[in-house]
């Protein structure tokens, strides 16, 4: 394929295909990500394939509207496979069980006062690839998620956020 249809997908996530960054996966997260990866390599590609080819018997394909937009998809969809091979490749797996809860770490579960709305918020540290702030699933690169991490019980973190600065207290880690 030729290099230019992966520029749309390269552009999206920041270029590189030769990321070695650590990911952090939940058993079921890694799961997910083989599901994804199977999907992709078996019935995207083959309905991609037809896309291409239906697009191809219109005719010319240097003016062919549906052919681009066939290529452009299939390259959308070969850059995720790149993606998730890449970091099944280097996930390292976070298993529950063994978590030290005397700090605060990715795979944990933390509840944490706000000190600003007098409210308790709970949420279960995870790697990006798994966060989802409305199931309370933050990463560990997210503000909240970074302050909170080798912390420990009854710490007090201040965390800078885009609305400026708040302040938790951590009342528990499971």
């Amino acid at each position: 394929m030729p290099k230019k249809h992966f520029e749309p997908f390269r552009k999206m996530i920041g270029g590189d295909f030769n990321m070695s960054k650590e990911v952090f996966l939940t058993p079921a997260g890694y799961k997910e990500l083989e599901k994804r990866l199977e999907k992709l390599k078996v019935e995207s590609r083959r309905e991609i394939a037809e896309k291409i080819k239906i697009a191809r018997e219109f005719g010319d394909i240097s003016e062919n509207a549906e052919y681009d937009a066939a290529k452009e998809e299939q390259a959308m969809i070969e850059g995720e496979i790149l993606d998730i091979e890449q970091k099944l490749r280097t996930a390292r797996i976070i298993k529950e069980d063994n978590l030290d809860t005397s700090v605060v770490s990715v795979g944990c579960t933390v509840t944490l006062f706000d000190f600003e709305f007098e409210d308790k918020l709970t949420y279960k540290i995870v790697g990006t690839t798994e966060a989802n702030p409305e199931k309370n699933r933050i990463s560990n690169e997210a503000p909240v998620g970074k302050a909170m991490l080798g912390r420990r019980k009854n710490d007090i973190i201040t965390v800078e956020t885009p609305g400026g600065k708040s302040k938790y207290k951590i009342l528990e880690i499971k």
